[in-house]
């Protein structure tokens, strides 16, 4: 078979690939995005072989070319999991007959996870960081902004594309679209809705249909806007600007939870996390503390004579 016939091989099978990750897995645009890229670097890697030719030895190759390229263990894994995921579906298609990936192990990845805000610092933002700002719209949107990110886990993306209608439902819940088009629901406090209730109505006039409107009001905020918006409210507070980013906030939520007692089932469901083992990446933060309790609290601990530190 020609080459030429084989690129346009390729090209059917990505297409239909990534579709039938939009069609079956709800797979998000950037999603598909990225599988696209990934597979066409490997692609140019197997060259002039196709990708429906490629072996094992290619797969192994070119994971070897990234860990040579100072590639971060993390993203060759993905780009892993790209392959396979492609592969198995060109099996299911009866394109070839076997998965040139599945004795390649997956680069070793150590859970990192950054420095959660302890209490004292969330109600030092909350209380200190969102006043005092340059004008009282400047703090509305502050308070709103940390109250619903704190006080709900939501990754930035899903707070800046909430609506502006998301307050106007009376109750307990926030519906929030979150990776891939999932829908979950996600209890909110009432300090929250009051401070999201109160932007709602600073902005009224504005038009926007987003809960946080942009310079555009037809487009909600952006997330460099939102950066600007963070780290006036971190020095405000008197916080290292370093430590405070959207993904801390979150972070901090489920360190909290934990810390008094949320069940990790239920954590999973808050944080939108499609897989229970990435929820329990979280549970890392808790191992000292339950060591303590253990030294502290166990009969037999005690009898050893074992110094603790109170907690």
């Amino acid at each position: 078979m020609a080459r030429g016939s084989d690129v346009q091989g390729d090209s059917r099978h990505v297409e239909a690939f990534l579709e039938m990750l939009a069609a079956e897995r709800g797979a998000a645009l950037k999603t598909r995005q990225a599988y696209a890229s990934d597979l066409a670097d490997f692609a140019t890697h197997c060259a002039p072989l196709s990708l429906s030719e490629a072996g094992g030895e290619e797969v192994r190759s070119y994971l070897a070319e990234l860990s040579r390229a100072g590639l971060a263990a993390r993203t060759a894994a993905r780009r892993l999991s790209c392959l396979r995921q492609f592969y198995r579906f060109l099996m299911l298609e009866s394109v070839r007959e076997d998965d040139p990936t599945e004795r390649q192990q997956a680069p070793r990845i150590t859970p990192s996870l950054p420095r959660p805000l302890d209490e004292d610092e969330i109600r030092l933002l909350l209380e200190t960081g969102t006043r005092g700002h340059e004008n009282e719209r400047r703090d509305i949107v502050s308070r709103a902004a940390l109250e619903l990110l704190y006080t709900t886990g939501l990754r930035i993306s899903e707070l800046l594309a909430l609506p502006a209608t998301c307050v106007h439902v009376r109750g307990p819940m926030l519906l929030v679209r979150g990776k891939g088009g999932r829908e979950r629901l996600v209890p909110l406090s009432q300090s929250a809705r009051e401070a999201a209730d109160q932007l709602v109505h600073f902005d009224r006039d504005l038009g926007s249909p987003w809960l946080f409107p942009g310079r555009d009001p037809q487009k909600h905020l952006t997330r460099q806007g939102f950066d600007k918006i963070l780290l006036a409210c971190a020095l405000k507070a008197g916080l290292d600007p370093d430590r405070v980013s959207p993904h801390v906030l979150r972070h901090s939520f489920a360190s909290h939870l934990l810390a008094h007692g949320a069940d990790l089932r239920a954590l999973q469901m808050l944080l939108g996390h499609a897989d229970i083992a990435t929820t329990q990446i979280y549970t890392q933060i808790m191992s000292e503390r339950l060591r303590q309790a253990v030294a502290a609290h166990h009969p037999l601990a005690r009898k050893a004579g074992a110094p603790v530190d109170a907690d």
